[in-house]
């Protein structure tokens, strides 16, 4: 048996080095690695009885496949460029040979469980895609690659679906690795043309996270700034602090291979060991004692300190950083799936329960009608809107407000081609014109007051109408929000909710179109208020009555006047009209007084209106309208509500499984914290 005896004459800055970069690692435990009898292999720590459990939990939260769920779990990722070694390191810490030959050898992610057990009879299993195939280690090699094969196919392509290898062997030490594929830029006859994305992309997916430990295998033939593996490590732990690098093939290139290791131009924060690689025939107990005796008496590597050489050395650092990691992360593993947890079990309980009845789903249907009419009441009606708070196209109330006032500023701010200063009174004196008759002389005929009252409503009676259709738009676009939101459990009802909202929205925008046009109509036949406003404004312009006489009557005068409300006016062309222009003007000031009103009572009368059908439509109308098209033809009755869709069952059957196996995770972590804190 090989037994590591210090090597007290043999130091280097680079051991020092190592040994503050693993400072924090070491911490987890300070007990030195020994050998009690002789019957125990080198690569057996005294502490695995330790580390077991907790290793045994991650194994167990992976085969779980909690990492589906986006908890990540503490993982020692191997990688390196293709031809660096990766497999003989593997091989001697499994104690077993894997799959070799030309190109990539490793097709699919290599989940390594090593379990050290006293059972002098190795037992290897292989489990993928479902399966678990038992097998041993004359046959594992071929095994590995008949899984391969299924899962990655006869050729040369690559997979991210990973085969788990457990290998429960008498002197491995306890870990669970993943290897990956080797890195290759030039794809080989058969290989696809992006295989060096494909690779990279898998790299990444495992490296990325922070509770990976990257084993970054480097070739000592080869410069560690170039390799692509370094490269990659590099790009998601640039300070190197979960990377531990294996510098493999020592013998074939000892010349400054204590510099490198020494100088860590490419920043191992972990520290490196150096191996030699298994040669030939050897058998693994034989390549250790080469191995000891190579790093114990060659010229060059014997000046490299033991603490960073050999595979024993290598186990003991990986089980060391595997079980320090692991214990740092399991409090945020154990918080990650308690929440977790809870998200599901609070989406589960929110999504609709199987109904198993007419009467079931008649309240639940009940229920959704209350609570849609609740929230189109708060927010159509009352200006409530706590339940959509961030969504200012839901603040009815305030919207309708808004859109009502454009409403009344447009009719205020439209101006007829006969109001245009430079035509000052023309209309009014034509229509005077036509108006005359025998009667008395300044007599206002009321005729003409009404032509030019026609004239001025069909100018704006098209406003009320667009108006109207575009309140009832927005309307019909937040009640089927609220619908379709209320309906969300139930999608079989809401086709014909959404269905019976838009019919029942027609008829009312229809209605309301009628009674605006008679609402516009009635404004044609008649020239009346009671509103004090019209002979305050009347009494108030008619004050420059004698200054407009006196510009018309002389004609020395100026001929452009000030008159209130209008400004400048040129009037010079009524002159001709002097036995009109009094009349004209009297006429002009009454239907601006009288306008005033009439665009106040159109906006008042569309106001008063929308809030009534409005409201018609929420407390009475809808759930009426609802119900008629749900029991209807096309409707399929209250008995829909019974069929779950697709959607929700598959909703629900990943959410069922989901908890099942973060109930199952929270078992395993609760015992092995529980564990752990006896033992503190």
């Amino acid at each position: 048996m090989v037994q590591t005896k210090p090597k007290s004459s043999r130091t280097h800055s680079s051991a020092s080095k190592t040994n503050n970069n693993n400072e924090e690692t070491k911490s987890f435990t300070e007990t030195p690695i020994h050998f009690e009898h002789d019957d125990v292999p080198p690569l057996i720590t005294s502490y695995n009885d330790r580390i077991r459990p907790l290793l045994d939990a991650i194994d167990k939260l992976r085969n779980l496949k909690v990492m589906k769920e986006g908890i990540q779990l503490p993982t020692i990722v191997v990688v390196g460029d293709q031809s660096s070694g990766k497999s003989s390191v593997l091989e001697s810490l499994a104690g077993i040979s894997l799959p070799r030959g030309q190109g990539i050898c490793t097709r699919v992610p290599l989940i390594m469980r090593l379990q050290h057990h006293s059972n002098k009879d190795p037992q290897l299993s292989l489990e993928y895609m479902n399966k678990v195939l038992q097998t041993d280690e004359s046959t594992v090699s071929d095994a590995i690659n008949s899984a391969t094969q299924e899962i990655a196919g006869n050729a040369k392509g690559i997979s991210n679906t990973p085969i788990t290898l457990v290998v429960k062997k008498n002197g491995v030490p306890d870990l669970t690795m993943v290897d990956l594929p080797g890195i290759t830029r030039v794809p080989v006859h058969g290989q696809p043309e992006n295989i060096y994305e494909q690779i990279r992309d898998i790299i990444m997916e495992y490296i990325t996270p922070e509770e990976s430990i990257i084993l970054n295998v480097l070739s000592a033939t080869v410069d560690f700034t170039t390799c692509e593996s370094i490269m990659m490590s590099q790009s998601v732990d640039k300070l190197g602090k979960r990377t531990l690098a294996v510098v493999t093939k020592a013998d074939k290139a000892p010349e400054g291979l204590l510099e490198k290791v020494a100088n860590d131009d490419v920043s191992i924060g972990l520290g490196y060991v150096c191996v030699r690689n298994r040669i030939g025939e050897e058998t693994y107990e034989e390549a250790r004692v080469e191995e000891a005796r190579l790093f114990r008496s060659h010229p060059l590597l014997s000046r490299i300190d033991e603490s960073i050489v050999g595979i024993p050395v290598l186990a003991q650092r990986l089980v060391y950083i595997q079980a320090y990691i692991i214990s740092k992360c399991l409090p945020n593993i154990v918080e990650q799936i308690n929440a977790k947890l809870n998200a599901n079990v609070a989406e589960l309980n929110s999504m609709p329960k199987n109904l198993s009845s007419v009467a079931e789903a008649t309240a639940v249907f009940m229920q959704i009608m209350g609570s849609a009419k609740e929230s189109l009441r708060k927010i159509l009606i009352r200006g409530e809107y706590d339940e959509y708070p961030d969504d200012l196209g839901m603040h009815c109330t305030a919207r309708l407000a808004e859109m009502l006032n454009r409403f009344s500023d447009e009719l205020q701010s439209m101006k007829t081609v006969e109001e245009n200063n430079a035509a000052f009174l023309t209309e009014e004196v034509q229509v005077l014109e036509e108006a005359k008759g025998i009667g008395l002389p300044n007599f206002l005929p009321r005729g003409g007051f009404l032509t030019i009252l026609q004239r001025k409503v069909k100018g704006i009676s098209g406003n009320p109408v667009d108006f109207v259709e575009k309140v009832w738009l927005y309307v019909e676009n937040v009640v089927v929000k609220v619908l379709m939101h209320h309906c969300n459990n139930y999608p079989q009802l809401q086709s014909s909710t959404k269905r019976a909202a838009n019919n029942l929205i027609i008829k009312m925008k229809d209605q309301s179109v009628k009674r605006v046009v008679e609402i516009v109509e009635m404004e044609k036949l008649a020239d009346y208020t009671c509103h004090p406003e019209y002979m305050l404004v009347w009494t108030d312009l008619m004050t420059c009555q004698d200054q407009f006489m006196k510009v018309i009557e002389n004609e020395a005068e100026k001929s452009i006047i000030t008159i209130k409300g209008y400004g400048e006016v040129e009037v010079g062309h009524l002159r001709k009209y002097k036995h009109l222009a009094q009349q004209a003007l009297d006429m002009k000031f009454r239907m601006t007084a009288y306008w005033k009103i009439v665009l106040r009572r159109l906006v008042d009368s569309l106001a008063l209106h929308m809030l009534f059908t409005i409201q018609n439509l929420v407390n009475r109308e809808l759930e009426f309208e609802i119900v008629e098209e749900l029991m209807g033809p096309y409707g399929g009755g209250i008995e829909r509500m019974l069929e779950e869709s697709p959607s929700v069952a598959t909703k629900r059957e990943r959410l069922n499984k989901s908890i099942k196996l973060l109930k199952e995770s929270k078992d395993v972590v609760s015992k092995i914290m529980d564990r752990i804190a006896l033992t503190e």
